[in-house]
């Protein structure tokens, strides 16, 4: 059995090292190119943020439930019944996961690669260059590693990457303050040129402001890795939720200041063409060498969310095999070192496939919408199916103002798929329905629910 092993600390480090990837540093540029302006830009931001908030109260009730390994596989079995519907959306979010848990590494790779090229050449080329591809290998094997180890190694572990990782963000941020002009931003943002009245009354700024919104939800997505570790914690039913209202808080702090500082420190058109923003930002202010630091420390943030990523989706598989929904050979632990080796390699395998052949845009297009019925939607309608079934008293942890979050939660995802790129909402439908097919398919060969008998 997997141990409790991990603190209050360690669950919250782990959550914020798998939010702070290279997604900040790569979407800001994106979120002011889409969004046009200073202060429209960073509405984007707290938008996510709100929006982390909200769909928190949805984990935290289910992952207070439900602390056991698998996360959004166990909450979905659980709330639907274990036995019958559970089955069917526990199955799709497990066939979900087997393509987009590998893209995620496999971009936040490539990310790497592709940032690292600010030493290679200071502009990174049009698709990934051998040397790129080579780095963003040798990167998930580095993190595969480190991860193969017992979990309170892992702990340990990535408390001291969370330090570096706020350690660097603090540094970027005191540059911008420093060196830039906060206060001019933050009077734009207070009371921008066109008034915000004007700014929220034109229809496209709502249109924009739902493109943008991707890429800051990606951004600040992983604040539920605690929950695909819930076997692994100390206290989960308190611990939990308190670790990601804790993480998205400091997240959401550290992603503002972020904003801030380098738009304090580069006009808004420089950061629209940027393909290194904050080095971009720290070179402007400090000069050259020292922005090679600053890119440095960048990387390590960058590597610290991946080795969050692929410690939380390994153990959904595992989760699965456990229940007899998975291949079995995904339910193996490691003979000494107590961990799920067999899904953690496999996943780094496949990690490694896509990182080799697939593009970043290829990786990261589909991600989000991909998961949004059969993860984000369908687990916010658990909640109320469960609440009806055993009661609101039953729940160790229960969100405020029920049902309203869970009706905003699903409200927003439903806004975020309709701003995605057509072809990115076909990939969010197909899949779940290629994956139906798989499982009616599946149930029937072994004769299970809906196809068991009443003599089985």
């Amino acid at each position: 059995m997997l141990r409790r092993e991990l603190s209050f600390i360690q669950a919250t480090a782990i959550n914020m090292i798998d939010m702070v990837g290279i997604g900040p540093f790569v979407t800001t540029a994106l979120v002011a190119a889409t969004m046009g302006s200073v202060h429209l830009a960073i509405m984007a931001w707290v938008v996510g943020l709100v929006f982390c908030f909200i769909d928190a109260s949805v984990w935290s009730e289910l992952g207070a439930k439900f602390p056991e390994a698998g996360g959004s596989y166990r909450f979905l079995r659980e709330a639907y019944g274990h036995t019958t519907w559970g089955r069917y959306f526990s199955f799709l979010f497990i066939w979900q996961t087997v393509f987009t848990a590998p893209l995620v590494v496999a971009s936040g790779a490539l990310g790497f690669a592709s940032y690292a090229q600010f030493f290679l050449a200071g502009v990174p080329q049009n698709g990934p260059t051998l040397e790129s591809r080579l780095i963003a290998v040798c990167v998930i094997i580095i993190l595969t590693v480190l991860l193969y180890r017992k979990i309170s190694d892992v702990g340990r572990i990535s408390v001291a990457l969370w330090i570096c990782v706020v350690f660097a963000m603090v540094l970027m941020i005191i540059t911008g303050f420093v060196y830039g002009s906060p206060l001019d931003v933050v009077s734009d943002v207070i009371s921008p040129s066109e008034g915000w009245y004007v700014s929220l009354a034109d229809e496209h700024v709502w249109a924009a402001l739902g493109v943008a919104t991707i890429p800051t939800m990606y951004s600040y997505l992983g604040y539920y890795n605690v929950c695909h570790l819930g076997g692994e914690v100390t206290s989960p039913e308190k611990l939990i939720p308190r670790s990601m209202y804790v993480s998205i808080a400091g997240i959401g702090l550290l992603y503002l200041l972020m904003q801030i500082a380098v738009y304090a420190s580069l006009p808004i058109d420089s950061i629209k063409r940027s393909k290194f923003v904050v080095s971009d930002m720290v070179s402007a202010a400090l000069g050259h060498e020292v922005a090679v630091i600053a890119t440095v420390l960048i990387l390590v943030i960058a590597m610290a969310s991946l080795f969050s990523v692929m410690l939380g989706y390994s153990r959904v598989p595992y989760a699965a095999a456990q229940d007899g929904l998975f291949f079995n050979v995904f339910g193996k632990l490691h003979p000494s070192q107590n961990f799920p080796h067999v899904a953690l390699l496999v996943l780094a395998a496949l990690a490694l496939v896509f990182a080799a052949t697939l593009t970043i845009s290829d990786t990261i297009k589909s991600i989000v919408t991909m998961r949004v019925f059969t993860q984000f939607i369908a687990q916010a309608a658990g909640l109320v199916v469960l609440r009806r079934r055993i009661g609101w008293r039953a729940m160790p942890w229960r969100m405020w103002f029920y049902p309203i979050p869970v009706i905003l939660t699903v409200l927003l995802w439903l806004w975020v798929f309709a701003s995605a790129k057509p072809l990115q909402q076909q990939v969010g439908i197909i899949a779940p329905m290629v994956g139906s097919v798989v499982f009616v398919a599946v149930s029937y060969s072994r004769k299970t629910w809906p196809f068991k008998t009443k003599s089985m």
